[in-house]
């Protein structure tokens, strides 16, 4: 499968079904609603499977991007999109390791202004990570947070001081979107 980012710019994919990208008419929608937000900011891509929306968040100028993934292969992959992305005043990390343990590394850092969290639909980790997103204080103050999931499945309005200021649906895809109940 192929897929492009920002500036028609191509990525390398991984072959079977253990990584699903987020489709393209998705990706579109996110950065169109986060169009003011990209340039310049922290980003944070959770369960990033080949690291497309880490890539198409650097093309629009993210300061910093960090993927966290699980699958060796993959952060390989991720690391080889976003090196062929990224400009030389750009941070790019990519960590390997379950998405719960490396945010307790992450919670000693900054936050983020831009958190998206695409982990496989049937997991159990939503809850798990959101809540340690809330805890450990990652999202920055002014930040979003948005979760794909499939469209069957509700995520609740609020985990503790996140709560959710849009939802989308796109086919049998859903986005909700998250941020700090303070920071209005």
């Amino acid at each position: 499968m192929a897929i492009r980012v920002y500036g028609n710019r191509p990525l390398k994919t991984l072959a079977g079904r253990d990584t699903r990208p987020t489709s393209s008419r998705v990706r579109e929608a996110v950065f169109h609603l986060w169009r003011d937000r990209v340039a310049g900011c922290r980003w944070l891509d959770l369960c990033a499977g080949v690291g497309a929306m880490g890539a198409e968040a650097l093309g629009r100028g993210a300061s910093i991007a960090v993927g966290v993934e699980q699958s060796k292969v993959a952060c390989q992959t991720i690391r080889h999109n976003w090196q062929r992305i990224a400009h030389e005043d750009q941070i790019v990390r990519v960590l390997r390791g379950d998405v719960r343990r490396v945010l307790e590394r992450l919670g000693r850092g900054e936050p983020f202004d831009c958190i998206y969290f695409d982990p496989p639909y049937a997991s159990d980790l939503y809850l798990p990570v959101l809540e340690r997103i809330d805890r450990l204080r990652l999202l920055a103050p002014k930040g979003e947070l948005a979760a794909e999931h499939a469209a069957s499945r509700d995520l609740p309005d609020a985990i503790g001081n996140l709560q959710v200021c849009d939802r989308r649906t796109y086919g049998q895809t859903a986005i909700a979107i998250y941020h700090l109940a303070t920071g209005d």
